[in-house]
């Protein structure tokens, strides 16, 4: 495995007000944790594209590179104002949501930053499910052609317990699949398997060769180790699978109760002694 990450979002603005802090600083924190990697989401304050300049753009990756940061993946911020919904009816939401794509492509090309991830959108009420998988199977086929040229890689995310197009690792398999690109993968969040009251473990094998990218949550979006996930199969499965990706926690973010750096120091020290146990 290439790491540990840590997501941005109990640092920010995004989902539900919680504790919000500049980006220097979250990476301060995170690199002072022992973590290897950052997962940015797109969000204000830290990383909404427009609110960018080149000049904080290179500050920023000249901070990652000083803490020895890697950026293990980026994400857009859905919903709010703007929806960047892939597959809303309103063509012009479309038409915005993959500019706005390209915009966060781009950007992890400029912070060195592998991977972006797909939250392909969700089904609005009037629009087929069919019709709503088309319009985000057209606008990942458009983003994906633009992130080959950068070197970026699209992974798709099944999100059942935030949206109702891409539930399962079937769906977030075929989405791909049918892009034909060789740079759209598949990830999956440990969170969302157990929302459906499915095996985490499970999405690893059924994923296999197509996985690209892991999200580390317990149930209730508490740290790995203090819900009901089993993550000693998860770790498994992934050694099984000979998964060369990182392991970005994404917890912490669902309440305004939640203090960010506990959340970030508990998550490591559980998942660090889990590993060792696989050595």
């Amino acid at each position: 495995m290439k790491g540990i990450s840590f997501n941005t979002w109990p640092y920010s603005g995004f989902p539900v007000w919680v504790p919000s802090y500049p980006l220097d600083d979250v990476i301060n924190r995170i690199s002072s944790f022992g973590y290897d990697a950052i997962e940015i989401g797109c969000a204000s304050p830290h990383a909404w594209p427009d609110y960018l300049s080149q000049e904080r753009r290179k500050e920023i990756g000249a901070l990652l590179k000083q803490k020895n940061l890697a950026v293990s993946a980026m994400l857009p911020a859905p919903g709010g104002g703007p929806g960047v919904n892939a597959s809303s009816p309103l063509a012009e939401e479309r038409a915005f949501t993959v500019n706005h794509y390209k915009e966060v492509v781009r950007l992890a090309s400029e912070w060195e930053c592998p991977t972006v991830i797909w939250v392909a959108g969700w089904v609005v009420h009037g629009t087929s499910q069919q019709d709503a998988w088309n319009y985000s199977l057209e606008g990942l086929g458009d983003v994906a052609k633009y992130a080959k040229e950068l070197g970026v890689t699209m992974v798709v995310e099944p999100t059942p317990a935030d949206s109702n197009l891409i539930e399962t690792a079937d769906d977030a398999l075929l989405l791909s699949e049918q892009t034909g690109a060789s740079n759209v993968k598949v990830m999956f969040d440990t969170f969302h398997a157990l929302y459906r009251n499915e095996v985490a473990s499970d999405y690893v094998y059924r994923m296999a060769d197509k996985l690209h990218h892991v999200h580390i949550a317990d149930s209730d979006r508490l740290p790995p180790g203090q819900g009901r996930c089993d993550f000693p199969a998860v770790l498994k499965a992934l050694k099984d699978i000979k998964y060369d990706g990182y392991l970005s926690m994404e917890v912490g973010f669902h309440t305004r109760q939640a203090e960010p750096d506990w959340y970030a120091r508990t998550s490591i020290e559980y998942l660090k002694a889990e590993l060792a146990k696989l050595d």
